[in-house]
């Protein structure tokens, strides 16, 4: 957490058209925005997704709202 706090909002600034790159891109790039939602999001996801079937599969007792968390309802 204390690394997290060095960033400024000023850091940010731009990040969605910054130029994203990786060694495994082979000299191409995405823009930031692209980044996020193609790779950094579902890449996220899906190895939540997995640690949270590896759990299962051992035998922790884990339902859907463990995976999901508290949801903010409203009323009608």
């Amino acid at each position: 957490m204390t690394y997290l706090q060095t960033f400024k909002s000023e850091d940010f600034a731009g990040a969605e058209e910054r130029r994203i790159s990786r060694p495994w891109m082979q000299g191409k790039w995405l823009p930031g925005s692209d980044y996020v939602t193609q790779l950094a999001l579902p890449n996220f996801y899906f190895h939540v997704n997995m640690a949270y079937a590896i759990l299962r599969h051992n035998g922790v007792d884990l339902g859907k709202i463990a995976y999901i968390g508290s949801v903010s309802l409203q009323s009608a």
